[in-house]
């Protein structure tokens, strides 16, 4: 796992040393081991590469980057890990000749020998960057469900790109970006950014499965290489024998863990308690010699969000070489070290015990596997079951619930059964996206516009945000609609919060303890065979992961296969009203605070009070707005951490 940046000009100006180890530096949390830096100024396209190295596979300095072939024609930045490299050297070392068994010299003569073909051959976690030098292009490129992050600028005459925009921001000149205040009413409902944007003007990110191709006059052509979609279209799921599927189910994921067992370092796993990352740990410890080390964290002060109980039962039917890391409020001060380390104004909050457990992780791994993915792919969330159930339900009934969710109190945690009734049934009134939609914000729509300051968001620019926010959402359903609604769900899943959320928190945290993360969940094969799967067994009334449960029944304890889904979250609530209140209210608050220029300071006090009062929990709304507010002020400051 590493960092990436580089910079192309096609204007004749030449790439300068010392601001690309700058920039390369930036990135040194996500590749302590080595440094390497490549430059071209003798084509008509002039090139620089920077890599920052965390060594996994082959530790020698015959795998550090930037890397090339034999005459120095094709050279590559590469971070992300390759697990079928093994099969495609073999096919290569007949023809190509090699100097490391790292998987990242497999990737350049794989391109000599395929081109741009080669990347649909490439079975693994990666953004790399390939630069032609004989045919003066530069390609860029992602994998396919987005777990290594791309970001670039473009203005057709340079390219900048790199692994987080910190590294970008750092070959920039001043004036050449500014805050993207359209990314505010996405942000407050969503809590991220609207991909491919960022909060920077003029930086964007490439999409999962997406590649560019940049030639010698500066264009830039997007293109993908593999499509869900299609597969999904394509596939004949009535054709298959599911009688066969416990069978093949296990196949595919134990081999999907077997591959991720591959490195030169030590590895673990991140064990929650929950059924994926349980099902993970059991079927590592059955492919590993020594104990597994896994790694969870829970929380002294709310019992609604410690599963460490949960994982302490799993740790013991494996004997796992076990970790307990505990939070308390105190944690809370590396707000700014999350801040730095995501560049833009991130809403999940459940990043604070992320970076904490993959600290903790990181002290005795370089490695962990996670259980990312497992959701997406076998409907693991609750909301997969209310979208269906809601259907079935008459209209009249949706509004007699509806109707009836006014006379639900409202509820001082956001977790309890009173507040999640509130949430469910306060939207039966709208069309299934709409309340989709509603379900997974942080914050809705027409709250998010009272919220922002009309000076800055006119009635024209609401409607285009209100139209942003719901298209984010419609244009990846276009074409599947004759799938399964549950099919189209748990694809929209796959598209937006899986990439935008889940995967950006893991990249980030773990990265930014030097830690890589290995998803099983979201193997290429097991993806493609899931999403062929009938819906009934990944959702059987109320029963979520169906398949997955009974295939793997043997493995889960019994008190993890009956749990219900607690979710990754922190007690934002109970802290806010304790003893983050005074740091929270100095912040979002003060006169001098930045959020006052885009929204209504009235509001921000409103969802304040409300808060302190025990109205209501807006505990996620009020970190919502403080680390957006702290994020500006490092902006204003000029600062990027």
């Amino acid at each position: 796992m590493c960092g990436i940046v580089g910079i192309v000009y096609f204007d004749g100006r030449q790439v300068v040393r010392q601001p690309l180890e700058a920039a390369a530096e930036t990135l040194v949390h996500r590749g302590p081991d080595a440094s390497g830096i490549f430059i071209d100024n003798e084509r008509g396209m002039h090139a620089g590469l920077g890599h920052r190295r965390l060594s996994i596979i082959d530790l020698s300095a015959s795998a550090n980057q930037p890397l090339s072939n034999e005459n120095g024609d094709v050279w590559i930045v590469f971070n992300g890990e390759i697990y079928n490299f093994p099969k495609l050297k073999n096919q290569l070392k007949q023809t190509h000749t090699f100097v490391s068994n790292s998987d990242t010299e497999v990737i350049v003569h794989l391109y000599e020998q395929y081109g741009e073909d080669a990347l649909a051959m490439l079975d693994g976690m990666f953004a790399l960057a390939l630069y032609d030098r004989r045919n003066q292009r530069l390609i860029l490129a992602r994998d396919r469900a987005g777990k290594k992050p791309l970001y670039y600028y473009h203005d057709g005459r340079k390219l900048i790109f790199g692994s987080e925009i910190k590294a970008i921001l750092a070959l920039l000149q001043p004036g050449e970006t500014a805050v993207n205040e359209q990314m505010i009413p996405f942000y407050l409902v969503y809590g991220y950014a609207r991909p491919p944007q960022t909060f920077y003007k003029g930086i964007r990110q490439l999409a999962p499965a997406q590649y560019a191709v940049c030639t010698g006059n500066g264009t830039m052509d997007l293109r993908e290489y593999w499509s869900l979609k299609q597969h999904i279209l394509d596939s004949d799921a009535d054709a298959r024998n599911f009688a066969q599927v416990d069978p093949m189910l296990r196949f595919k994921l134990t081999g999907a863990v077997k591959n991720r067992l591959m490195s030169d370092v030590p590895l673990g796993a991140f064990l929650s308690g929950g059924v994926d990352s349980s099902i993970v740990t059991g079927l590592m410890s059955r492919l590993t010699d020594a104990p597994v080390k896994t790694f969870s964290i829970g929380f002294s002060e709310d019992a609604c969000y410690d599963e460490t109980s949960y994982a302490a039962l799993v740790a013991k039917k494996f004997n796992t070489d076990h970790h307990t890391f505990v939070v308390t409020p105190s944690t809370i001060d590396l707000i700014q070290k999350l801040i730095y380390h995501y560049d833009e104004p991130f809403g999940d909050a459940s990043a604070i015990p992320t970076y904490i457990v993959s600290n903790l992780t990181r002290q005795h791994v370089t490695v962990a596997l996670t259980g990312d993915g497992g959701d997406e792919l076998f409907a693991g969330y609750t909301r997969f079951i209310a979208a269906t159930l809601s259907e079935r339900v008459p209209g009249s009934v949706r509004k007699l619930l509806y109707n009836l969710s006014g006379m639900i109190p409202l509820s001082h945690s956001e977790r309890s059964i009173p507040a999640r009734a509130k949430r469910l049934f306060s939207v039966f009134n709208q069309p299934l996206l709409e309340r989709y939609i509603n379900w997974v914000s942080y914050i809705r729509f027409d709250d998010a516009v009272r919220l922002m300051d009309p000076g800055v968001f006119p009635a024209s620019g609401q409607e285009a945000s209100r139209d942003a926010v719901s298209s984010y959402f419609s244009q990846h359903l276009k074409g599947l609609e004759k799938a399964s609604l549950l099919t189209q769900l748990l694809y929209l899943n796959f598209k937006t919060y899986l990439p935008d959320d889940l995967l950006v928190k893991m990249d980030r945290m773990s990265m930014a303890n030097s830690l890589e993360g290995r998803s099983p969940f979201l193997d290429r094969e097991l993806v493609e065979y899931a999403f062929t799967m009938p819906d009934n067994l990944k959702l059987k009334g109320f029963t979520t992961k169906y398949s997955l449960k009974r295939t793997f029944q043997d493995i889960l304890p019994r008190e993890v296969l009956r749990r219900g889904k607690m979710g990754f979250g922190v007690p934002l609530g109970a802290w806010f009203r304790t003893k983050l209140r005074d740091y929270l209210r100095d912040h979002i608050l003060s006169d001098d605070a930045q959020i006052n220029t885009y929204l209504r300071t009235g509001e921000v006090r409103r969802i304040f009070d409300e808060h302190q009062q025990g109205v209501r929990d807006n505990g996620l709304k009020l970190w919502l707005l403080l680390t957006l507010e702290l994020w500006l002020r490092n902006v204003k400051k000029g600062t990027r951490s």
